[in-house]
């Protein structure tokens, strides 16, 4: 399911808001599956560097989308089971190598098993909390971790002010809201008692896009997909025309948040 992440011209859901039950929104990236793949940032090797140093035997990778994160930790020898939504993106992920059972989190049966590791890349906002919080905590053994995490960008120079104006005039409601409240993913763990006392890292890298790979990249966020496609062919055109006229390429300053907590142990 991974999903969208606020960043600047990318309008998609803050870290403040709560859209897991917008489900056309949360279930609409099949349709893109492959372009998703392609297109969509990865993670920073420092993330996975910390991730792999907790020693995990086994992870449980949640909404696992096309498996960006899940393969990146199979690489570095992992065992890496992903629980995802959307069978399209699923399928993608098996092409990758990932074991993926196709069901929401919510709804998925753990069977018994428990891991030393649950990650959720891109995704926990798409996952009802008053669920999802508890139910990590139970599929993790005694002194397991949870991972979440989310990219955000910021585009560098005055390519910035020229795209705030296409999407001021083609679509107004996708314009960052502005809202700068505390993620609040680290305090539903916190207020559980099911965890350790969380705690956060963000992670800094950077990411060169030629017009085409950024194009290609909005067009996998759930709200540029549901935009009547009059508007998204409009908005898109002039998005295109923006960055050829600066050279056909911007460049995303990437900052990746993560919350960490861990099942105390026994």
């Amino acid at each position: 399911m991974s999903g969208d992440e606020p960043g600047t011209m990318v309008a998609v859901p803050t870290h403040a808001s709560r859209p897991y039950h917008e489900r056309d929104r949360a279930e609409s990236f099949g349709s893109i599956a492959q372009q998703y793949d392609r297109f969509r940032p990865s993670y920073p090797e420092e993330l996975i560097d910390d991730l792999v140093a907790i020693g995990p035997a086994d992870v449980l990778d949640v909404g696992c989308g096309t498996g960006k994160a899940g393969r990146l930790l199979a690489e570095r020898g992992l065992s890496v089971l992903g629980v995802e939504i959307d069978a399209q993106m699923a399928a993608i992920a098996g092409e990758h190598g990932l074991e993926v059972e196709v069901a929401s989190f919510e709804q998925w049966l753990a069977e018994g098993r428990r891991f030393d590791l649950l990650i959720c890349g891109q995704a926990w906002h798409w996952i009802n909390p008053q669920i999802g919080v508890p139910k990590a905590a139970t599929v993790l053994r005694p002194g397991g971790t949870v991972a979440l995490f989310w990219n955000s960008s910021t585009l560098r120079g005055d390519v910035v002010a020229q795209l705030e104006g296409v999407y001021r005039y083609r679509a107004p409601a996708l314009l960052p809201s502005g809202e700068t409240a505390e993620p609040p993913y680290a305090a539903d763990l916190e207020r559980s008692r099911l965890f350790d006392k969380p705690f956060t890292r963000t992670y800094a890298w950077t990411q060169e896009y030629s017009t085409n790979e950024w194009v290609q990249m909005v067009l996998t966020h759930s709200d540029h997909l549901l935009l009547a496609p009059g508007v998204r062919d409009a908005l898109i055109n002039d998005v295109s025309d923006v960055i050829d006229a600066n050279g056909g390429q911007v460049v995303a300053d990437y900052s990746t948040y993560a919350v960490f907590a861990h099942v105390p142990s026994a």
